[in-house]
């Protein structure tokens, strides 16, 4: 089989090409004006400002404003962050406070690349 002419590898290679100019669609589901709610809010603003600059759309819904969501959305905890786009669809529960979790949860481009640490691990010596 020639890989050169497979039209399912080159619709594969098109979408990687576009993965890191994707726009990011979001909604963050949340109860009221708790700390927690806030504390979520703060975090989703905080992660699309810095890793997601302009390729985001976040939308805050307010399960007390629209209890209707909850079962529209098939949301069953809050907060909750659902990424609707690119695909696959993710859903995350929490204020969103572990930022290395949630990059990866969501396969946000900075996940991808490992950390940078200023004291390497000391590895045993055999």
């Amino acid at each position: 089989m020639d890989l050169t002419s497979d039209p399912n590898l080159r619709r594969f290679e098109l979408a990687l090409a576009g993965f890191e100019t994707s726009t990011y669609e979001m909604t963050l589901f949340v109860i009221g004006a708790s700390d927690l709610s806030a504390r979520a809010i703060a975090n989703a603003r905080d992660l699309c400002d810095r890793y997601l600059k302009g390729r985001h759309h976040l939308v805050i819904v307010d399960l007390f404003e629209d209890p209707g969501a909850v079962s529209r959305a098939g949301v069953f905890a809050a907060p909750t962050l659902v990424k609707h786009s690119p695909l696959p669809v993710r859903r995350l529960v929490g204020d969103l406070s572990r930022t290395e979790h949630v990059l990866r949860a969501l396969d946000l481009p900075a996940a991808r690349t490992p950390p940078s640490s200023p004291n390497p691990p000391i590895l045993p010596v055999p």
